[in-house]
């Protein structure tokens, strides 16, 4: 009385996912799917079919079937319910149920199996916890991880200190070594300045202009003169008899405009600045935080319609104060029909089905709290929507190329639905490899090539009911229309598709709710155009 396998075959009998439960040969399990498609009758209501040797249970999944194949002394009710609940896991897993979405999960279908079925009989689990059980969610990991990326972080700052005190160490002795040249220049020794200017100039590549024993690179802006055409602040000459100056920082920023001027192209590391202004989100204030956050997943075809449209929506709660640990969480879900909403393991979901209320199961066990772990806090709820209906989409967008002669134009436009204002619009469109930037006629908002990606980049700040619409036209050398896909698309809202609302908190040892603040934004996480 055993499931000998569990599968998922395409209505052609292609094999896409099998896992076997008993010792059995390839030959052998290959030699079973293979039959089954020959087996299944058309218009037949009952789901199973018989052999002389095995059984087997099968329930149509969209253009698949998923498969039991089991021995004739099997007990069917109990393997009816087996299938249900695999019936119930291969959608949690895979994005889509045709071959390449199954294909795709092949190894966590497989685990999800194991969870469900133990040598060949089943085990008395549910979903939740299957997919508890397959995560395998480790605290000791993620704090190992955390201390982990402490220390490179802090081996990293300690590179740059160590880097940048190397750097003013050269630039101290290249200046003590020139001394003698900076107390000709002080007492005015004009013919030197011309000679030594010319020679920097003319020998930029080698010489006295790469680094020398003379040490020109970085001050060779005391020996420029006036007529070389370069800016007034790099011929600037230090006030006569202070002989050698140290510290000034300045000279090599001077040097660098020089060297500008002169048409010299000049990389600057920009990334140490980049990382500083980058300032961590503040910390909450508030007692008790809630955030409800929905990430949207679309990919829209270019000639119109939904290839694929997903949003995966989450409801964290973050605690400052232990006292305030024994609560429960009143909300309101908007009631969109099409929105799934699963709560967490550990929450009471009679509680919820009923009354709208997010609590423990255990009412005398506290929530986690704290700041320390995951800056987003202990997840409540999950929820989930997917969709084909273009009517839901917040941003199409439009792209026309046209060749004519020997330029390309490409018009693009964007058309936001009334549902969401739109922030922070970032549109990249990929261009063919150019020597210049793309010529931009018309745009509504802002541009900004990206030479190194070849992407431009059209950003809009704001999308509200002033403009729900716009467009950029510009031209590039004649290429294929294919070559201005994929479009990505970045934007944030504040609004969600989900409309969910904390209404209150609700204290379990009485007294006066505490206070918290509710945050909601929509993310595009990998929005195309395809």
């Amino acid at each position: 009385m055993v499931v000998l396998a569990a599968s998922i075959v395409s209505k052609s009998g292609k094999v896409l996912v099998s896992r076997q439960f008993v010792d059995m040969s390839r030959i052998r399990i290959e030699g079973l799917l293979a039959a089954f498609p020959k087996l299944v009758g058309t218009g037949k209501q009952h789901t199973y079919v018989e052999t002389e040797n095995v059984r087997y249970v099968y329930q149509p999944i969209e253009g698949l079937y998923l498969l039991l194949v089991t021995n004739k002394q099997s007990n069917i009710l109990e393997d009816l319910d087996t299938l249900r609940l695999l019936s119930k896991l291969v959608p949690e897993y895979s994005m889509s149920l045709d071959e390449e979405g199954i294909c795709k999960t092949a190894f966590e279908l497989i685990f999800a199996f194991d969870e469900v079925i133990s040598l060949g009989h089943k085990e008395n689990v549910t979903v939740a916890q299957v997919k508890q059980y397959s995560e395998m969610e480790s605290h000791e990991e993620k704090l190992h991880k955390l201390v982990l990326q402490s220390k490179i972080n802090e081996t990293k700052d300690v590179m740059k200190r160590k880097a940048s005190e190397i750097d003013k160490s050269k630039i101290e002795k290249s200046r003590g070594e020139r001394g003698g040249f900076k107390g000709l220049q002080g007492m005015g020794s004009g013919r030197i300045e011309s000679s030594f200017s010319e020679m920097s100039i003319s020998n930029s590549g080698s010489g006295f202009g790469s680094g020398s024993g003379f040490g020109l690179t970085t001050d060779a802006d005391s020996f420029s003169s006036k007529p070389k055409g370069r800016p007034p602040s790099s011929a600037s000459a230090p006030p006569k008899g202070l002989g050698m100056q140290l510290g000034k920082t300045q000279k090599t920023n001077q040097f660098l405009e020089s060297l500008k001027a002169e048409g010299e192209v000049i990389l600057e590391d920009v990334q140490p600045k980049a990382a500083s202004s980058k300032l961590a989100a503040p910390p909450p204030t508030d007692p008790i935080t809630l955030t409800a956050e929905e990430k949207l997943n679309v990919t829209l075809k270019r000639d119109g319609g939904v290839s694929n449209f997903d949003v995966q929506g989450t409801l964290s709660l973050q605690i400052l104060n232990q006292e305030d640990g024994l609560i429960q969480v009143q909300i309101e879900t908007g009631g969109n029909p099409g929105i799934l909403f699963k709560t967490h393991p550990n929450i009471n979901k009679e509680l919820f089905s009923s009354e709208n209320i997010l609590g423990l199961k255990d009412p005398n066990r506290p929530f986690p709290t704290g700041q320390t772990g995951d800056a987003a806090g202990v997840g409540l709820l999950r929820w989930r929507m997917q969709s084909v209906d273009e009517s839901l989409v917040p941003l199409t967008i439009n792209c026309w190329p046209s060749v004519s002669g020997n330029e390309t134009y490409v018009s693009i436009e964007y058309e936001a639905s009334s549902m969401f204002d739109l922030r922070n619009v970032i549109i990249s469109v990929p261009l063919p490899a150019l020597r210049e930037a793309p010529n931009v006629r018309q745009i509504d908002g802002e541009w900004r090539y990206d030479p190194r990606n070849s992407i431009l980049q059209w950003s809009i700040l704001l999308i509200d009911n002033s403009n729900r619409s716009g467009s950029m036209e510009f031209v590039v050398p004649p290429a294929d229309s294919s070559a201005f896909f994929p479009i990505s698309v970045q934007f944030a809202a504040t609004s969600t598709f989900s409309d969910l609302k904390v209404l209150n908190i609700l204290p379990l040892r009485g007294g006066s709710p505490p206070k918290f603040s509710q945050m909601t934004q929509l993310i595009a996480e990998n929005y195309q155009v395809v």
